[in-house]
């Protein structure tokens, strides 16, 4: 019997580790993704026909059906962080809990947030909440994910603000002292295969967290360190911001918005008493030990001999 699992969003930053430890499981698995183009390469990820592109919409039934029809499991790490978080957000994984119950698939596996809440003022953190009643409501044995910043060799924090440091001569530090606790990529995918394999991870919810909790401004500053440059943090103050904010959003991919300055000023890490990573068997990454290697392309140089004086 062939094992057939479904990855939504299995292009992105996240997806693409989940699909290659399924696949090192020997998993066939349908990579769902609204545009397959995205998609494109990850078929030489596994044995031919291992992997293939499926083209799902998470907003609508048709697709999210034909992609979860003869799994056995399925995970969603579909997110964003502009747009119409109500459709993508809140009714899709319903949408993919429903329909997921009526084809029978065994395990499902969520990737939601740290602050998802019903009661936020921000439009994201409401979304994530409803996401999670609504796929539990429709798939109660659900596992649910949320993970604080996700960093790797490709995210889009570290690498986002080391870039910033290139070129700018300032780094602007807004609600400096919220505190984050950045998880390793890897660590999440693990948690997502150890929640797929482990019978009492069913219906729990996992607050996903690395070893250390950092201020915004720690963060930024260890930031400018790594990469060798000599910045001044500067405090913008939220007045300020927030009129950056309302332009910034008529841009296509803005860079900040209202709701995400909202997000700031609340702390994103793992609560009291939740379900962590060690709970799955997971000793999380550090990213004091992780990040500086793929930082060091942001350095004065590159990996070759810096120029002095940057």
């Amino acid at each position: 019997m062939r094992k057939v699992a479904t990855v939504f969003g299995g292009a992105g930053f996240l997806g693409r580790q989940i699909v290659q430890r399924l696949v090192r499981e020997d998993w066939m698995v349908r990579v769902a993704v609204r545009d397959p183009v995205r998609a494109h390469g990850m078929h030489t990820m596994g044995r031919v026909g291992q992997v293939a592109a499926l083209a799902a919409d998470v907003t609508r039934d048709s697709g999210v059906a034909r992609a979860v029809e003869g799994a056995g499991v399925v995970v969603n790490c579909v997110g964003i962080l502009h747009g119409n978080f109500e459709a993508v957000q809140a009714e899709g994984p319903a949408r993919i809990g429903r329909l997921a119950a009526a084809a029978g698939v065994e395990k499902l596996v969520h990737v939601s947030a740290i602050g998802a809440d019903a009661t936020s003022e921000s439009r994201y953190a409401r979304s994530k909440a409803a996401g999670e009643e609504g796929l539990r409501a429709a798939f109660p044995n659900a596992t649910i994910l949320r993970p604080s910043i996700v960093f790797g060799a490709e995210d889009a924090f570290f690498n986002r603000f080391a870039q910033m440091a290139m070129v700018s001569p300032i780094m602007p530090v807004i609600c400096g002292e919220t505190r984050f606790q950045p998880v390793h990529v890897g660590d999440v995918a693990d948690a997502v295969m150890a929640a797929l394999a482990r019978p009492e991870a069913a219906g729990r919810t996992y607050e996903l967290g690395g070893p250390r909790a950092w201020t915004f401004r720690e963060l930024l500053a260890f930031i400018v360190k790594e990469t060798h440059r000599k910045r001044r943090l500067v405090n913008i103050p939220l007045g300020v911001a927030r009129l950056q904010a309302r332009f910034a959003e008529l841009l296509p991919n803005p860079p900040l918005t209202r709701d995400q300055l909202i997000l700031l000023q609340q702390d994103n890490v793992v609560a009291p008493g939740a379900l962590t990573l060690r709970d799955l068997g997971i000793t999380p990454a550090a990213v004091e030990g992780l990040v500086p290697a793929y930082l060091a392309r942001f350095r004065p140089g590159g990996n070759r001999r810096e120029r002095p004086g940057v």
